[in-house]
């Protein structure tokens, strides 16, 4: 019997988190919901489907924060989850620093390789 987790993380920006599941070859898709036992339900503004069928989602928190939605029983068992997570943090944070250094340095083209 599994149902849907909500985790913390540090991401805020929705737009920011898009783009990078994007990078890493991910449809991302609007707000919705994502199911789990026994017609549980949980509403998301963001979420993804990942090749092995499994979905990911991320709904907003009272500080501003997105938590991570999904199914933490099966998810667990996917080392490709596991580095698919690992992955988007480091990306979602490279952007957003990008970002940042758009905003202090306005003549310079900055871009993100890799």
């Amino acid at each position: 019997m599994s149902h849907l987790s909500i985790l913390p993380t540090v991401l805020r920006d929705e737009t920011l988190l898009a783009q990078v599941l994007q990078d890493l070859g991910l449809e991302p898709l609007g707000p919705g919901h994502l199911g789990g036992f026994a017609g549980e339900r949980q509403s998301v503004l963001l979420r993804v489907q990942l090749p092995e069928g499994l979905w990911l989602g991320w709904s907003r928190q009272s500080d501003g924060s997105l938590a991570l939605v999904g199914d933490l029983q099966r998810l667990s068992r996917s080392r490709s989850v596991q580095s698919l997570i690992g992955r988007l943090t480091r990306r979602y944070a490279a952007r957003q620093a990008l970002q940042a250094a758009a905003v202090r340095l306005p003549g310079a083209s900055i871009q993100l390789v890799g």
